[in-house]
């Protein structure tokens, strides 16, 4: 079963000066231990797809599928809380908390919470290849690429094998770029994640198992990497 699904869906923005049909019969699929690529030009609809799937927003019609459940019907709060990571480009980190604060966040709206919430930041600081001195540190003390691996350890605390990635390296140097590209596979690759980035980036789109291309809100090419195995 694929841990998300697009069937039939479309997209409609409604307002008084325009309508626009953002996605248009999209039918895709992402499972575990694969990262995808959603690729394609500023307004294609590769953004609102990637909202349809983190529950900012439903369908106009078809169907988003959590592990074969239709997100039409689910509590879209709780699916956003609980099943829906999201590592953003602007890193979205809380200013005013530490990084450990920052990392236990989404545990601690789960109920998990205390020394062994701490302990949970802990392992995954160290996870994406940070020391274990950055926990006490403020956001506005780390580097961005600094940032963006404590935005993906943060996602990664949420106990989700779904991570959705908007443009993670948009803000980021090549070097850092690179790293967090590293790092994404390696959470698809060796710990099993289902990763979907959007991006321009084509050295994510190169790396990636799956390229998904859209165009005019038409999902019109996949692209599949031979197995390694």
């Amino acid at each position: 079963m694929a841990v998300i699904e697009a069937r039939d869906v479309t997209y409609r923005y409604v307002n008084k000066y325009q309508t626009v049909d953002a996605l248009r019969g999209v039918n895709c699929k992402f499972e575990e231990g694969r990262m995808y690529a959603l690729i394609g030009k500023s307004g294609s609809g590769k953004s609102t797809l990637l909202s349809l799937m983190a529950g900012l927003m439903v369908p106009t019609t078809g169907e988003i599928l959590y592990m074969g459940k239709s997100t039409n019907k689910l509590n879209l709060t709780r699916y956003r809380r609980e099943n829906a990571a999201v590592i953003y480009q602007s890193f979205r980190l809380f200013p005013l908390l530490t990084v450990s604060e920052n990392v236990t966040y989404p545990m601690e709206l789960r109920g998990f919470k205390g020394k062994k919430a701490r302990e949970k930041a802990a392992e995954l600081i160290e996870k994406v290849g940070l020391p274990e001195t950055v926990l006490k540190r403020y956001p506005s003390m780390l580097s961005g690429g600094e940032q963006q691996r404590v935005a993906v350890a943060r996602a990664m605390s949420m106990d989700t094998k779904l991570l959705l990635a908007d443009e993670p390296t948009g803000n980021l140097d090549t070097e850092n770029g690179q790293r967090i590209i590293e790092l994404l596979a390696k959470l698809a690759h060796e710990d099993g994640y289902c990763v979907v980035v959007v991006t321009h980036d084509l050295e994510i789109a190169a790396r990636a198992d799956t390229t998904y291309r859209i165009r005019d809100g038409v999902l019109y090419e996949e692209t599949n990497k031979p197995s390694e195995e």
